[in-house]
């Protein structure tokens, strides 16, 4: 199993992995009136079935956490965050929980996702493979990358063998080749408390303008009303081809590590520092590592910018907006 072959299945046919994902429950009757006051999104239109990415703020505005949100019916609700962040998330939304007819408890699902052209036709033939008791299958979309997760308790290495040779099950070097082109933030890299919802381009996708008051609201509409001015924002990077500082040694590794280290420092003009690297990943269509990173605003996407390593090494990369892969097609 090797990157080049892992990368083609996720952009070309379906691939597969079993992704960290923690899940909580609310149930009651107050769930919806009181997740509305809660996420960005606007709950109580959202379909049984359906799902939507949303915020879940602090009362500054800053963010909690990037979550989804499933509504399985009236009174009952799934949200799922990255790995690790289920308990941060629990305990915000316990925070503000009083007088509220609802339950608010952490699941034990696991979720496995496909991603890939292919990867709804694959799920369609698959269910309601581990989909029992409680379970969900969700569509996922960004930056060009389709794709289905299902969420469940019974999902699991099982799950995956029994998905056949139509999907291929690919390792993190690929997974997070195809993250990082997408620009799709993660929890722990590039969302943090100190992030604004604007700053990762994630208004559009997670907030609703129309609905009612909810915690944190007053910074995100504050923000919309002067076109989301902030002093940074995030982009994608693409290091010059040929950089022998980034070209993985185990680039054809399933589990290659990534080409340029987290927190390395990007300049402009010469030594006027605008930004750091949040994730990298080396990019086989591209044959060049590319990286997400928070670039101040006075810094123009596309454009040059100049990277620092921690030997001072200094590695010429091009500035771009986001997604660096949009249907399938990379940038080049």
């Amino acid at each position: 199993m090797t990157l080049d072959q892992d990368y083609e299945a996720l952009r070309a046919g379906a691939g597969a992995r079993l992704v960290p994902r923690d899940v909580l429950v609310v149930r009651g009757p107050d769930a919806e009136s009181y997740l509305q006051g809660q996420l960005s999104q606007d709950v109580a239109a959202l379909a049984t079935g359906a799902s939507t990415d949303s915020l879940v703020l602090s009362p500054q505005g800053k963010l909690d956490a990037l979550v989804r949100v499933t509504r399985r019916a009236s009174d009952d609700f799934l949200i799922d965050v990255d790995g690790g962040w289920g308990p941060p998330v629990r305990a915000r939304l316990e925070r503000f929980k009083l007088r509220v007819r609802a339950d608010i408890a952490a699941v034990p699902m696991s979720c496995l996702s496909l991603r890939g052209p292919a990867a709804a036709a694959v799920d369609r033939a698959a269910s309601p493979v581990g989909v029992e008791d409680d379970g969900v299958s969700i569509a996922f979309s960004w930056g060009g990358i389709q794709g289905v997760d299902v969420l469940g308790p019974a999902v699991g290495e099982e799950t995956l063998a029994a998905l056949g040779p139509a999907v291929r099950r690919c390792g993190s070097a690929a997974w997070e080749a195809r993250r990082v082109e997408a620009g799709v933030p993660v929890m722990g890299a590039e969302l943090d408390e100190r992030t604004i919802a604007a700053e990762a381009g994630l208004v559009e996708r997670t907030v609703s303008f129309t609905k009612g008051c909810y915690t944190g609201q007053e910074l995100v509409a504050r923000l919309d009303a002067r076109g989301s001015n902030v002093a940074r924002r995030l982009v994608g990077l693409v290091m010059a081809k040929g950089a022998p500082a980034v070209v993985p040694e185990g680039r054809g590794s399933e589990e290659a590590a990534p080409p340029v280290p987290t927190g390395t420092e990007i300049f402009a003009s010469g030594d006027e520092r605008v930004g750091a690297v949040t994730s990298s990943a080396w990019s086989p269509a591209l044959e060049a590592a590319v990286a997400l990173a928070y670039l101040h605003r006075r810094v123009e996407a596309p454009g040059p910018v100049s990277l620092r390593l921690a030997d001072g090494t200094v590695l010429a990369a091009d500035a771009r907006p986001l997604p660096l892969a949009g249907d399938g097609t990379i940038q080049s």
